[in-house]
């Protein structure tokens, strides 16, 4: 763990989101097969939920693995999915003994049995913690989310419990995997793209982004603070005026 701590910003985000992007290329930079850049980029991912706990962060959304991703060559999902099966395992305890809650947000209908049972194990041996909720997207979809969002509303007023008209955005948002908890305040993607890729499409609509060249492995305590950093120094408007909201700060 990394010694060092840097200020806390004055503005921080309840809710951060992260695309964690570049572990292949990162990899195929040090001529090594590319689960070996996943296995590196675990260690960003402690080094990310460190410096969040440390902010005071509320909740923290990793994109692990989207649901296009099952397109990508069959060893490399097998060696995904054995990587998550032992990181459920190993991490669980460890992210209950600093109290924090994981949540695994996704369809879960295509894994193996034997890794849905470990969700469910790692989820039921944090569930009582409450510094800081983990969230992993897991065969997530932005698109999927509204989806099933709809579909609940939809067997809703086919029961007669809703009528049509009832359906609003802010029901709709609580219809969504994530719709217990605040939006995203601040979405990073790390690996020099500049796009979101069908996460958290809804939950996103008002959410800084930032965006980092770092591969994903690279992006550690620093980068984080950096990140948090640059999120306090902006001015967030959610359709008003500069003035508008410098105003209503003096008050």
């Amino acid at each position: 763990m990394e010694k060092t701590k840097q200020t806390v910003p004055s503005v921080v985000p309840r809710h951060v989101a992260i695309i964690m992007d570049g572990n292949n290329r990162w990899a195929k930079k040090r001529f090594m097969p590319g689960v070996a850049g996943h296995k590196a980029g675990v260690d960003a991912v402690r080094a990310v939920i460190e410096v969040c706990a440390e902010a005071k962060v509320e909740v923290l959304t990793l994109f692990a693995f989207s649901s296009e991703n099952w397109q990508r060559p069959a060893e490399e999902v097998s060696a995904l999915m054995d990587l998550f099966f032992k990181a459920l395992r190993r991490e669980a305890k460890r992210l209950n003994d600093n109290n924090i809650s994981l949540r695994i947000i996704g369809d879960r209908s295509r894994f193996h049995p034997e890794l849905q049972t470990a969700m469910r194990e790692a989820e039921a041996i944090t569930a009582g913690a409450d510094r800081f909720v983990l969230q992993i997207a897991a065969n997530y979809g932005g698109q999927w989310d509204i989806a099933q969002a709809a579909q609940r509303l939809a067997r809703e007023v086919q029961a007669g419990h809703l009528r049509p008209d009832d359906i609003t955005p802010e029901l709709l948002q609580t219809c969504l995997v994530t719709g217990d908890l605040p939006l995203p305040d601040l979405c990073i993607r790390t690996g020099g793209e500049h796009r979101i890729s069908n996460f958290l499409l809804w939950q996103l609509a008002y959410t800084e982004l930032y965006f980092s060249d770092l591969f994903w492995p690279d992006f550690k305590h620093d980068a984080m603070r950096t990140a948090l950093a640059d999120f306090a120094s902006r001015q967030r408007r959610f359709g008003k005026t500069s003035e508008q909201i410098e105003a209503g700060a003096r008050v």
